[in-house]
């Protein structure tokens, strides 16, 4: 069996597997609870994917919906940015696992196959490789879910529409979740971050996508494509919480955005 080894445990996050459940222990005390209980499982999920010290928290607070009907969920579809290496379209992996300091979690085979049947999906390991966007988010969900297999994307160079074709084939029921890993803006004054992030955070809530730039989140082609085919669905989306990295570590300056919120 093949399998992507942990990239950055012990920089975004800590290697040793009790420090990480204390780490998302403490993230979990400190996030913010959804403002209408969910009796059924969120069908898409936007969380951050800084390192746990700066969004941890906000990344708690959206993984923190799933508490009540995790065991509903088997699978998530995860799509991140690719941060360091050039993709036209998405990548997925060619191997058979992630790995996580809390362990393993299985690719789904299945769903791998049926977005490869798309043009505007190629296996590729190199953006996987050294990626934290998508490894950030698994220790999060695999202290929530009971068992969960994946289905990790790696977005580039794409539309939204090709990013909503994917999510369309694989959308699934109940059991299939959404997960969208993305930050919001980047390395501005505290005040600017906070009006920017609030603009882009009404978007998001409102489902339209054309109102989100690529510089209003790192993760806007995969945001954008959720949000054309959460509107085409109609589905409602709610603000759980919305910070920056001045609000969690006190340093004003050149901040980056963080958002949590649910789909459906």
């Amino acid at each position: 069996m093949s399998t992507r080894r942990p990239a950055v445990a012990g920089m975004f996050y800590p290697s040793d597997r009790g420090e990480l459940r204390s780490s998302i222990q403490r993230a979990f005390a400190d996030a913010v609870a959804p403002p209408t209980p969910h009796a059924t499982p969120p069908k898409a999920l936007v969380v951050p994917h800084a390192g746990y010290v700066y969004s941890g928290a906000v990344a708690a607070s959206a993984i923190g919906c799933l508490a009540s009907t995790a065991e509903r969920i088997e699978r998530v579809i995860l799509l991140g940015p690719s941060h360091r290496v050039y993709v036209r379209g998405m990548a997925v992996p060619s191997v058979d696992s992630f790995d996580t300091p809390l362990g393993r979690v299985a690719i789904d085979t299945e769903l791998r196959t049926t977005v490869l049947a798309l043009p505007s999906v190629v296996v590729d390991d190199e953006p996987h490789r050294q990626e934290h966007s998508l490894e950030v988010e698994l220790p999060f969900l695999q202290t929530v879910l009971e068992r969960f297999t994946l289905l990790p994307l790696s977005v580039g160079d794409t539309t939204s529409e090709e990013v909503a074709a994917v999510l369309d084939a694989v959308w699934g029921g109940p059991e299939t979740l959404v997960v969208i890993s993305t930050d919001l803006s980047h390395y501005h004054q505290y005040d600017e971050a906070v009006r920017l992030d609030a603009r882009t955070a009404a978007a998001i809530v409102a489902a339209d996508p054309d109102a989100i730039g690529d510089s209003d989140a790192c993760g806007s082609r995969p945001l954008r494509g959720m949000l054309r085919v959460a509107a085409a669905r109609g589905l409602p989306i709610e603000q759980i919480d919305l910070r920056n990295s001045g609000d969690t570590t006190g340093d004003p300056d050149r901040v980056v955005g963080y958002g949590a919120f649910a789909v459906g």
